[in-house]
């Protein structure tokens, strides 16, 4: 079983209609917990980030709450490399719990799910000051051409798949009934 039949077996590739937490809407969805879930599918592809990165001169690897987390202590093991965890505190990324980057650091930046680049880019923005931005995985790349994230990026899977601002729904994808996944707090309307 390839990796896109493993995804979708698994429960972690839906599809329907969804409200992103980006307030954009798609016919499909990353479950970034069916993967979570599965530490031999997570180490895998994981697996795939370290390596390619692994003589890009990485020296920390750092990933946002909540999943990306997870993904940063994987890839950080695999390296040798120790991991930073960037967390939310009131509404912004933080490093919060003493944590810091050592001086002269070259940073993986790691998360789940790449859709927008908003996470990514926050935790770029937080740490680019801090240490050089080496490059950017992710496990599932489900964003459209023209992401501009500054470093380069890896993913470890790429899912076509197309994402509508809310005033652009097509009338085929309006006709299903919607669901919002997701962990960022997004009113709907």
């Amino acid at each position: 079983m390839n990796l896109s039949e493993l995804l979708e077996s698994s429960g972690a590739i839906l599809r329907g209609h969804f409200l992103l937490t980006s307030g954009r809407h798609s016919d499909v969805y990353f479950e970034k917990f069916r993967v979570l879930e599965r530490p031999d599918v997570l180490s895998a592809l994981c697996a795939e980030i370290a390596t390619h990165y692994k003589d890009k001169g990485v020296t920390l690897v750092a990933g946002p709450t909540t999943g990306g987390i997870i993904i940063a202590f994987e890839v950080a093991r695999l390296m040798g490399l120790p991991a930073l965890y960037v967390e939310s505190e009131n509404g912004e990324k933080r490093l919060r719990r003493g944590a810091t980057v050592p001086e002269g650091s070259r940073i993986l930046v790691v998360d789940d799910v790449l859709t927008t680049g908003t996470s990514v880019l926050e935790v770029i923005e937080l740490l680019s000051g801090q240490g050089k931005i080496a490059g950017v995985g992710v496990l599932i790349d489900r964003s459209q051409e023209g992401l501009e994230l500054g470093a380069p990026l890896y993913a470890a899977h790429k899912v076509e798949a197309s994402s509508f601002a809310p005033d652009e729904v097509p009338e085929w994808l309006a006709r299903i009934p919607i669901t919002k996944p997701g962990t960022r707090a997004k009113s709907i309307g």
